[in-house]
């Protein structure tokens, strides 16, 4: 079986992470920030999964199931509350939602 060496799995995953992080940033729609964050979170699996392959030991996929664990409760509860937004706001974008401040 032919290895890659870490060096490119975590090449790999700044790239990602990059991109989900610009994306946090730049976009204000939150449907896309969310799928930014989760973006992110499945570049810290990646890194996780590699460290975990490299070192030998099964420590890192353990903990990427926790982590996938807390992303799909995340994207539960975040996308119940953008729909509890947009149903009152008729909006998704974060600039246009101001009902948290007084």
């Amino acid at each position: 079986m032919l290895s890659l060496p870490l060096e490119y799995y975590l090449v790999l995953t700044a790239v990602i992470f990059l991109i989900g992080a610009i994306g946090v940033v730049t976009r204000r729609n939150a449907i896309i920030m969310f799928m930014c964050i989760e973006l992110m979170l499945n570049s810290v699996n990646l890194t996780l999964v590699a460290f975990s392959q490299y070192l030998g030991n099964v420590a890192g996929q353990i903990l990427v199931l926790l982590v996938m664990t807390v992303a799909a409760a995340e994207a539960a509860v975040g996308l119940a509350i953008v729909l509890a937004l947009f149903r009152n706001k008729q909006t998704i974008y974060v600039d246009e939602i101001r009902l948290l401040k007084w």
